[in-house]
């Protein structure tokens, strides 16, 4: 009796260091999944940061206003380790396991789903070009213009005009540039400022400058 009671115990010591190992295992697993996945997340979002730099500059140069976004695909969520429980009989150890470990999976992929699901749908708005072309805004600007001024000057003034939207200087800057490659504006330079009207109106502001020079 006491020498089965002993192979027993030793059955079910080994069983439950074994248990233990695999455990330890599947977690130090699970962080490392985690991490490629946090770090999978953060090169997205630089990416889709990127994107939207690139639709701006895009349609400040009067290319295409629609950009295809890709939807992202669902990442099952990584369920949280939970305590177990090693059984009394050595023989239902194991499949015991697999049965507990395959429940969760199953629970996270319905709420994974839904949080792509919100992703992509917050994500399609901001793919959505303004109703009016910034290249159309910086020339109708310009047109009323009465002096030249500076990309950051006119940045200012259409986010007063238009506070809905965003303007930023750099970006301003590049449609007028790509204004003044069209003709469709002229740049003048004061020391080290850089100013901008349309053809029309430049020419006085270019005179008042070479009468100065040739004052000075």
């Amino acid at each position: 009796m006491s020498e089965t009671t002993t192979n027993t115990t030793e059955l079910t010591s080994q069983y439950s260091t074994q248990v233990a190992g695999d455990l330890e295992r599947n977690l130090k697993e699970q962080e490392r999944v985690q991490g490629e996945i946090e770090a999978l997340q953060a090169q997205l979002t630089a990416l889709q940061q990127d994107q939207t730099v690139l639709v701006n500059i895009q349609q400040a140069l009067g290319g295409p206003a629609a950009v295809v976004e890709p939807e992202p695909e669902a990442v099952a969520a990584v369920p949280a380790p939970r305590k177990r429980k090693t059984s009394a009989a050595p023989a239902e150890a194991k499949p015991a396991r697999a049965r507990k470990s395959s429940a969760p999976a199953r629970k996270s992929a319905a709420p994974a789903r839904k949080r792509a699901a919100k992703k992509s749908a917050s994500a399609a708005p901001a793919a959505q070009a303004p109703s009016t072309k910034l290249v159309d805004l910086v020339r109708d600007h310009l047109a009323g213009l009465n002096e030249p001024r500076s990309a950051a000057e006119i940045a200012t003034s259409l986010e007063q005009q238009h506070p809905e939207r965003e303007f930023k200087a750099k970006i301003v800057r590049l449609t007028l540039e790509g204004l003044v490659a069209k003709n469709q504006a002229q740049r003048t330079k004061q020391g080290r400022s850089v100013f901008y009207t349309t053809p029309e109106s430049s020419e006085p502001a270019q005179q008042g400058e070479q009468a100065e020079q040739q004052s000075a």
